[in-house]
């Protein structure tokens, strides 16, 4: 299948690139305080360049989102063997997980107040292991009131496990050239998961209180993740996902981050129970992206929204198996604004 690409705008000035190798977000153009448009995501020049490139620059992550401990799970009393692509653990769907393949993908369909774009893919029976034909649509909307809206909906021929995410490098200065630990954080979650030293969740969910991991109120992404607690050595630095303070599958106000010299500030809305804070820990330079920018450690940060890793392996975490039947449904939302009350 050929390379594609498809533009989304409005009147803001906002242009987001979309590729359908990976059903990827190549490049989030917005405009800062004075009104200048810039990069906002990392990621590469050329549509190829993603062929070789970063696996999870803009990606979408499927079928399931995170670590799966040993790729192992078991549905309906038969356990499943995943495909391991992380030490002996199966992350983000595989080796060749929804970021790895070609998405069927349409016109943009424009309407006075939005633009949109859907993306489609089959997942064959058994591939990467995972039970089921999976038919999988992805819908990228942009509105005039400057949101991305990440619309996601799957069925399965068989019972099966879907947890899909988005997986965009943000830089709200600059798009990668400088680090990320002055932006300023707040995330709507009291508790996160705690991991192991392969960062696979140990089945606790712990309060974030009087930890640097309380982001309960806006502080500066580096102003702790550097500090001598054992989570963070084991992510070096912020590699972990907080649950969300919310009882059900409303579309709620996940996190809040700005950057000050920019003025830029995004918000994240999800109907997912969870959101993983990544913060480009383990770029070391050697990827080289846009105009030939060498992204550095901590050049970047991920908000995904998901379900909680490993969760067929913890009864205590919500279920993601899906049924044949049911319908898997998500909704992410990306919002940009610029600083008016910090």
């Amino acid at each position: 299948m050929k390379l594609k690409t498809a533009e989304l705008t409005n009147s803001k000035g906002t242009r987001i690139k979309i590729l359908n190798y990976g059903g990827k977000i190549m490049s989030i153009k917005t405009c800062d305080r004075n009104g200048e448009l810039g990069e906002i995501v990392l990621g590469y020049d050329h549509p190829e360049e993603y062929l070789q490139g970063n696996p999870y620059f803009g990606a979408t992550i499927g079928r399931c989102a995170n670590r799966i401990s040993g790729g192992k799970f078991l549905i309906d009393s038969k356990v499943y063997h995943l495909n391991q692509n992380q030490n002996n653990d199966h992350l983000h769907g595989g080796p060749g997980g929804f970021h790895q393949v070609f998405w069927e993908i349409n016109s943009v369909k424009k309407e006075k107040n939005k633009q949109s774009l859907t993306l489609n893919y089959t997942s064959a029976d058994m591939e990467e292991a995972y039970p089921g034909e999976l038919k999988v649509s992805l819908i990228y909307t942009l509105t005039q009131q400057n949101e991305l809206i990440i619309d996601y909906m799957a069925e399965s021929s068989k019972s099966t496990i879907v947890n899909l995410s988005h997986h965009s490098f943000f830089n709200l200065k600059d798009g990668g050239k400088s680090s990320i630990e002055s932006h300023y954080l707040k995330l709507y979650a009291d508790h996160f998961t705690p991991v192991n030293e392969r960062q696979i969740p140990t089945g606790e969910i712990i309060p974030t209180k009087n930890t640097p991991f309380n982001f309960n109120e806006f502080y500066k992404i580096g102003d702790r993740i550097d500090e001598n607690h054992r989570q963070l050595k084991f992510g070096k630095g912020y590699d972990h996902n907080y649950v969300l303070n919310k009882s059900g599958d409303e579309l709620s106000l996940a996190a809040q981050i700005y950057e000050k010299e920019s003025g830029r500030v995004m918000e994240v809305y999800t109907t997912e129970p969870g959101i993983q804070l990544y913060t480009g820990n383990f770029l070391d330079g050697s990827d080289q992206g846009k105009e030939g920018l060498a992204y550095q450690k901590r050049s970047a940060f991920c908000l995904e929204a998901q379900h909680f890793p490993d969760a067929p392996n913890h009864d205590n975490f919500p279920s993601i198996v899906l049924n044949p039947g049911e319908k898997y449904t998500q909704k992410t939302i990306y919002k940009f604004k610029v600083m008016t009350g910090f």
